[in-house]
């Protein structure tokens, strides 16, 4: 029998999602984003980048505040109006010290119990064969891993205390979008159409992605993605994730 995929913890007040793009958290989860904000919790977004190189026909200081401008728009959809960027080079962000502290200098101002992030293993989907993932993709997953220790430590960045950001020892978990080794979901039904308008607001960076109807493949991504969970949480489509406890 297939291993049944766990719900999401649901006892927690305020999460944090870190990814390096605008968009990945719309690839990757933006219907669990609007189920948990339905519920009353609050989620913010931080940005490792502005997405400056994603568009080849778009030179990166126009494409930087045009995806900008997407994101804030793509977040508001499911409910989420705190977005920041940490302005780290898109396509080059380096996995190191300085990263880490950006993040966790985030997690002691927002002070989250859950912390969200992206697959960063080397593929996307199951076993030999799948997509090589981004080098930027993995280099903030691990460091949002790490950075969630080092946010409750005070003296392994101890210029964070100096501008005044007590540790905040109080994340819970980090969840990881899209991992190929899933052991928690989301109900994705109440939340998909939400996500789907939500990934649709980067409709610049769809339009340079794709030859395809933007509705119809971003319809399709994502309906497909919920559905090839659904096996694994009770037939209803979902939103999957590799939970870490702290």
């Amino acid at each position: 029998m297939t291993d049944q995929l766990e719900p999401m913890p649901a006892d927690w007040r305020r999460a944090l999602a870190v990814v390096a793009h605008p968009d990945d958290l719309e690839y990757g989860c933006a219907a669990a984003v609007a189920h948990w904000t339905d519920g009353g919790r609050e989620v913010a977004y931080l940005l490792a980048t502005r997405g400056e190189a994603g568009i080849d026909g778009i030179a990166p200081e126009e494409c930087g505040p045009l995806r900008e401008a997407e994101q804030r728009a793509s977040a508001a959809v499911v409910g989420v109006s705190t977005v920041e960027f940490l302005d780290h080079r898109d396509g080059v962000i380096e996995y190191g010290t300085a990263l880490r502290r950006d993040i966790a200098a985030a997690i002691r101002r927002h002070r989250p119990e859950l912390v969200v992030t992206l697959n960063h293993g080397e593929v996307w989907g199951p076993g030999p064969g799948g997509a090589w993932n981004s080098p930027d993709h993995k280099a903030v997953g691990r460091a949002v891993l790490d950075a969630a220790g080092d946010a409750g430590n005070r003296w392994i960045f101890p210029e964070l205390t100096a501008r005044g950001l007590e540790p905040w020892n109080g994340v819970r978990w980090v969840a990881v979008a899209g991992s190929s080794t899933p052991t928690h979901a989301v109900d994705a039904g109440p939340g998909l159409e939400r996500s789907i308008s939500s990934l649709l607001a980067h409709r610049a960076y769809i339009e340079g992605l794709t030859d395809e109807d933007p509705e119809t493949y971003t319809r399709n991504f994502l309906t497909g993605f919920a559905q090839a969970a659904a096996p694994r949480f009770g037939g209803r489509p979902a939103v999957t994730f590799e939970l870490f406890p702290r």
